[in-house]
């Protein structure tokens, strides 16, 4: 065994995740389908070390505490029992965008942790595997193992996790995200996800993802803003209305979201070429082609309430580094 130490980027979910269809196994209700964001990152060193009581796990510079010490250590003890070993392990990871705000960090945490942890316990696994065991973690990470645009589907724990659908380099489509708070969610997605069955619009946004998926994974194929967009926006409010609905409601949005959602739309209607999207969180994610993404930067900083704006492109998959950070 030996320290190793791996980068992820978290991703945007053009048809989103929400729902389980099995919360042990974290398998989806619905197929999911995404983008990396090569601007943001999380790196992750794991050492295994004989002799170590407990795990040690340092994340942003805290000790983690509560259920992230918990998932933490829920997933170490996943790669212990697959290698067979009981050594306890010294884990530090940092990000370098703000975490629990709607940016996807669970999906580069787990998998950047998955990576990590394999190697540094001698064991190597193929992108299937690596997929499946990150998605232990966290659902979306398993979108954040293959690079570029990836989608994740599969209703068993052999058949559940992501595949590459289009490279990094395919379409020169870039998300210029308006920040619009820091603050780390109440509920997180992880929690969240049990409540969608709860809403009454659960089983109907079930029923229109088939149709935004082949249109998404057409529009993809074809770099056809429009396709992709009418049915990722679409989705998002169907997501955001099932948590709003749910029982007890989900309102991850503030007056600053509405105003963004409300200036993208007026945007459009002007002749520009840009969709919006929403994770978890009150954050919006404004997809456009590399064309319009000064213009839709330049104007995102000019609303009033957006503190940020973050702009990625399509990123690579988890990949092992040289440098760890301890």
């Amino acid at each position: 065994m030996s320290k190793a130490t791996a980068v992820a980027n978290p991703n945007i979910a053009f048809v989103k995740y929400w729902g389980k269809s099995d919360e042990t196994l974290n398998l989806p209700a619905n197929p999911s389908l995404s983008m990396n964001l090569a601007a943001l990152t999380t790196i992750t060193t794991v050492e295994f070390r004989p002799g170590l009581r407990v795990d040690a796990v340092t994340i942003d510079g805290r000790p983690a505490v509560g259920e992230s010490f918990d998932r933490v250590v829920a997933h170490l003890d996943r790669v212990r029992s697959l290698v067979g070993i009981t050594a306890r392990a010294c884990v530090v990871s940092r990000n370098d965008f703000p975490a629990g705000t709607g940016l996807a960090s669970s999906s580069s945490a787990f998998a950047a942790l998955s990576l990590a942890a394999i190697r540094a316990a001698g064991l190597d696994l193929d992108e299937p595997a690596l997929s499946r065991l990150a998605r232990l973690g966290s659902g979306s990470a398993c979108r954040s193992v293959p690079a570029g645009f990836t989608l994740w589907e599969g209703d068993s724990d052999g058949t559940s996790f992501a595949r590459q659908v289009a490279g990094r380099g395919h379409w020169d489509l870039i998300d210029v995200i308006a920040i619009v708070a820091y603050q780390h969610k109440r509920v997180g997605s992880n929690n969240g996800h049990s409540l969608a069955p709860t809403s009454p619009l659960h089983e109907a946004r079930l029923a229109a993802v088939p149709g935004w998926l082949k249109t998404v994974l057409r529009g993809i194929q074809d770099r056809n803003l429009d396709a992709v967009g009418s049915c990722m926006e679409a989705d998002a409010l169907a997501m955001h209305g099932v948590m709003m609905t749910s029982v007890p409601s989900l309102l991850y949005w503030t007056p600053e979201t509405v105003s963004v959602l409300q200036a993208v739309r007026s945007w459009r209607e002007e002749g520009m070429g840009v969709y919006l999207t929403l994770d978890a969180g009150p954050n919006v994610h404004c997809l456009c082609e590399s064309a319009d993404a000064l213009e839709t930067e330049k104007r995102l900083r000019n609303l009033a309430g957006v503190q940020d704006v973050l702009v990625s492109g399509a990123g690579d998959g988890v990949r092992p580094v040289a440098y760890h950070l301890f």
